[in-house]
C-alpha cells in the first residue's frame, strides 16, 4: 500500500468554489441593471427638462398676452391710447409743442385717468407675477441736435412722472397715495430723442409707456421703502 497514489477530488473543489463565481455574477449583473436603470432615468429628466420650460414659457407669454388685453380694454376710455406690442402710445392725447416738454390740463387729466385704471390690471396676481417695470418713455422730432432732443426727450419723461407723482398739496386732481407708491416703485424714466419718428413732426413729439416683464425665474427688485413726499416738479424750478 506504500507509495499508493490517491485521486485528486478535483469535483470537490470546483463544487466549492461554484458558489463564490455564481454570486460574482449575479452581482455584476445587478450593477449593469442599476447602471441601465440610473441612465434611463438620467436621460428621461434631461428630455424632460426642456418641455417644461417649453410649456412655462408658453405659459408666460399666454400670461403676459391676458395682461396686455386688459390694458388695452381700459384704453378704450380714451380715444387715442393704444397698446401696441409692450407699449402704450398715448397719441393726440400726449403730444408736445415744439421744444417743450409741457402738458395741458387735459392731457395730465388723460394721464390721471388712464395709469390708475392700467395700476388696477398690473395689481391683480398676474401682474404681481410676471410685470418688472413700466418705462415712460419720451420723443422728439428730428429737428435740433441729437443730444438736445435727447435732454428734451428725458424732460418729456420726467414731466409724465411729475404729473403722476403731484402732492395733493398742489394738486387737486392728484392721485391716491396707494397709486403714487406704486408708480414710484414701478416706473423709470427713459430718454429716446428722434430715433422712433412718427409720419409727422407733431406725432414725433409724443411719450410712450413700455412695459417690461420678468422672465422665468426673476424677481422683481425689492423697492425702497420710503414715503412720500411733496416736493414740487423739478421742471418747474
Amino acid at each position: 500500500m506504500i507509495g499508493l497514489k490517491l485521486p485528486v477530488r478535483k469535483r470537490a473543489r470546483d463544487e466549492g468554489e461554484k458558489p463564490f463565481w455564481i454570486s460574482f455574477a449575479d452581482l455584476m449583473t445587478a450593477l449593469m441593471v442599476l447602471f441601465l436603470v440610473s441612465v434611463t432615468v438620467a436621460l428621461f429628466a434631461v428630455t424632460q427638462k426642456p418641455d417644461e420650460v417649453a410649456k412655462q414659457q408658453m405659459q408666460r407669454e399666454r400670461d403676459i398676452q391676458d395682461l396686455l388685453s386688459r390694458i388695452a380694454e381700459a384704453a378704450k376710455a380714451y380715444t387715442g391710447v393704444v397698446v401696441r406690442g409692450h407699449s402704450i402710445d398715448f397719441g393726440p392725447r400726449a403730444l408736445f409743442a415744439t421744444n417743450s416738454s409741457a402738458l395741458s390740463a387735459d392731457q395730465s387729466a388723460t394721464l390721471r385717468g388712464f395709469v390708475p385704471k392700467m395700476l388696477t390690471v398690473v395689481r391683480d396676481p398676474l401682474g404681481q407675477k410676471w410685470l418688472k417695470r413700466v418705462v415712460v418713455e419720451g420723443f422728439a422730432d428730428q429737428r435740433g441736435t441729437y443730444l438736445h432732443n435727447l435732454n428734451l426727450s428725458l424732460q418729456r419723461s420726467e414731466r409724465v412722472l411729475c404729473v403722476l407723482l403731484a402732492s395733493p398739496k398742489f394738486e387737486p386732481n392728484a392721485l391716491v397715495d396707494v397709486d403714487r407708491l406704486m408708480i414710484r416703485e414701478l416706473f423709470l424714466v427713459g430718454g429716446s430723442s428722434f430715433n422712433a419718428l412718427k409720419s409727422s413732426l407733431e406725432e414725433s413729439r409724443r411719450i410712450e409707456l413700455k412695459l417690461e416683464f420678468l422672465e422665468l425665474g426673476e424677481s422683481r427688485l425689492i423697492p425702497r421703502d420710503a414715503p412720500l413726499d411733496d416736493a414740487t416738479c423739478p421742471l418747474d424750478l
